[in-house]
């Protein structure tokens, strides 16, 4: 016989309060390892089952407890996402996601929260990439971080020195806010008008172009590499996407340009920029990581 009590309502209410304030940090969390916006949605939702049923009055720190449900389904749910990804057809680019209702998605720094960030983080191991998120995006102690990924805190410090390390030998200097959104602002207004001489003008030499488009016909299915053949592929969205309107809008901390055709967004592109001009490109085409970005705009007012 089950001798458990009912939850009551005012229970319930209880836990899910608790569990919306944690939220935007959860979701953080399970975004940054997983690089997928819906998979770390269904994350976040198996977590809140689970915190229903937990003896919640047992729970010194709900902060705590919740991160390392998360941090511990993130990393399962990474390990075997990484065979899916290994049929995708082309380019694999993290969703993008609006950070302009949440600009740092429950993070105390902004830290791995760019598309090209989450991009070289996806080459670390499961376990990497929780320890590195968790230390320098969310600044959890290394003792808690050990617990949350069961290993010694000797390891545990290994773990994000080595992860700091990969990362910081494949990410340039970053420019200053300013001079990123000039550059931006004129490759929009080169790629508006199919400029490609002006397109070239503002990237450096060695840039490179990604397009995630999952095998979708035309987009390109290997890395465009180099200033003139980056200029031409982008002027070329001209003609790919005929009378599509070209918006500024933000995605994961940065402005990006959204393309829309008929009401519907058929492209994100999002830019890094280093000294000698705009150097990576990331066009996200998949009609699933484009409907994933607008549903992340709602996310902060949705109850569990």
């Amino acid at each position: 016989m089950d001798e458990r009590q009912p939850l009551t309502d005012d229970s319930l209410n209880d836990a899910a309060d608790a569990f919306q304030r944690l939220r935007p940090q959860l979701f953080g969390i399970a975004y940054r390892i997983l690089g997928s916006a819906s998979e770390a949605e269904d994350v976040v939702q198996d977590v809140w089952v689970r915190w229903q049923g937990a003896d919640r009055g047992a729970v010194l720190d709900p902060r705590a407890f919740l991160a390392k449900i998360t941090t511990r389904l993130a990393i399962n749910v990474a390990q075997s996402a990484r065979v899916r990804r290994e049929a995708y057809v082309g380019p694999w680019l993290p969703e993008p996601v609006d950070t302009s209702v949440d600009p740092q998605i429950g993070a105390e720094r902004g830290e791995a929260l760019e598309l090209a960030v989450l991009l070289v983080l996806q080459k670390l191991n499961p376990v990497e990439r929780a320890a590195y998120v968790l230390r320098e995006a969310f600044d959890y102690p290394y003792d808690e971080i050990a617990g949350m990924l069961q290993v010694s805190l000797a390891n545990t410090r290994q773990i994000v020195s080595r992860a700091r390390k990969r990362l910081s030998a494949e990410r340039r200097d970053p420019v200053d806010t300013a001079e990123h959104r000039r550059l931006f602002d004129a490759f929009v207004a080169a790629a508006r008008h199919g400029d490609v001489a002006a397109l070239e003008n503002v990237l450096s030499a060695d840039a490179v172009a990604y397009a995630d488009g999952n095998g979708m016909r035309g987009v390109a299915r290997l890395a465009v590499v180099g200033a003139e053949r980056v200029a031409r592929i982008s002027a070329f969205s001209h003609s790919f996407f005929p009378g599509a309107d070209y918006r500024v809008a933000e995605a994961n901390g940065l402005p990006s340009l959204l393309l829309v055709q008929d009401g519907v967004t058929v492209a994100l592109v999002s830019v890094t920029v280093g000294p000698d001009g705009i150097d990576g490109l990331y066009w996200v085409i998949t009609p699933d990581k484009l409907r994933a970005y607008e549903r992340s705009a709602d996310r902060l007012t949705r109850r569990p």
